[in-house]
């Protein structure tokens, strides 16, 4: 298998969309430069709702760990927004295509509540409702899936929130650029030029090809551990689930304890050193007490000098590692094509 890995023709080959090359500069995508205009004003911002689906609801799965904003703050994925929005509330629609139709449907309700509307889009729908309806828009950089481009969201969401006030640009932008610094060299041994002997994101897609994948993390991780469930499905064509510790102890805990012994799964723990104390204790002692009944989870621990650097490196790593197993499987990670089909039959 690693000869297999190793070979840049046949990666060269399998990866028609580049997909090793977007990822080798993901960096980059956290030095993307958005604005809203010197005309876009903000009243008071009471609560937050992000309307997104999939790839396009990570940049706010991120927020949820930093900045922490102050304001209650509510991810949608699905049709139908809160009761609750309002006038005060700021309400970001954002969708890599424009024409994912839950937030199309939930963009029409909160305009028809007058929330503060910001859209954050490539094209499609959205981009023309925002245009007719002259809402605040921001256009994302064009890549060949919305999964590739979840760094430039994640730019173009805190873009918004620093115009709304409710974080402080200055405070919070030169983080995000020290991080773009720092992922640049953490890439740099993941790189498909690097031999699966010195590289990490290869010899753990070698230990993952052909297993049901269970993806866990604590509260500040949990982002990236469902960046991982995402890539896994889409890059790979694995089917991943993903979990999130302390609930984890309350119920799925007991889950692996029985029969049978011989799971069928790849579970990973992506670990951080500036988890809850409590949360990281969880992780060693739930590994102990279910040795034997579960697989021995593979440990990833997240590398970097705060909260947001660990976050980056832990979705950097995992784009990596699922787009291995995807070339292992002998696949192309970047269509969808089932997804394509099932709005088309859907629109029947």
């Amino acid at each position: 298998m690693s000869s297999m890995l190793d070979d840049l023709k046949y990666l060269h080959q399998k990866d028609q969309a580049d997909a090793l090359g977007i990822a080798a500069k993901e960096a980059g995508q956290l030095r993307e430069v958005f604005s809203l205009g010197d005309d876009v004003h903000f009243n008071n911002v009471d609560n937050i709702v992000h309307a997104g689906m999939g790839g396009s609801a990570l940049p706010a799965q991120f927020i949820k760990t930093w900045p922490v904003v102050p304001v209650p703050f509510e991810i949608v994925r699905g049709y139908d927004i809160p009761a609750y929005v309002s006038e005060d509330t700021l309400f970001i629609a954002d969708s890599y295509s424009g024409n994912t139709e839950e937030t199309v449907s939930a963009l029409e309700q909160a305009m028809a509540k007058q929330a503060q509307v910001v859209v954050i889009a490539q094209g499609g729908k959205l981009q023309q409702i925002a245009t007719e309806r002259h809402l605040p828009f921001i256009k994302l950089p064009d890549t060949s899936q919305p999964r590739y481009a979840a760094l430039a969201n994640f730019k173009a969401v805190l873009t918004v929130l620093a115009a709304a006030g409710v974080v402080k640009g200055e405070e919070v932008f030169p983080v995000v650029d020290a991080a773009a610094d720092f992922l640049d060299g953490a890439v740099q041994t993941w790189l498909p030029t690097v031999p699966t002997k010195d590289n990490p994101a290869k010899q753990l897609a070698q230990e993952l090809i052909g297993k049901s994948i269970v993806v866990y993390g604590g509260p500040n991780m949990y982002p990236a551990a469902y960046k991982w469930k995402i890539s896994f499905n889409e890059n790979a064509k694995q089917v991943a689930w993903v979990g999130q510790l302390p609930e984890f102890n309350h119920n799925e805990f007991i889950g692996w304890s029985e029969q049978p012994i011989d799971k069928p799964y790849g579970v990973i723990d992506l670990r951080s050193d500036l988890e809850h104390p409590r949360v990281q204790k969880r992780f060693l002692v739930s590994e102990r007490l279910l040795s034997g009944m579960r697989p021995e989870p593979f440990v990833v621990q997240a590398q970097g000098k705060n909260v947001f650097e660990q976050l980056m490196w832990a979705v950097a790593y995992g784009d990596f590692v699922t787009l291995y197993v995807a070339f292992l499987n002998g696949l192309n990670p970047a269509p969808v094509d089932l997804v394509e089909k099932l709005k088309k039959v859907l629109d029947e």
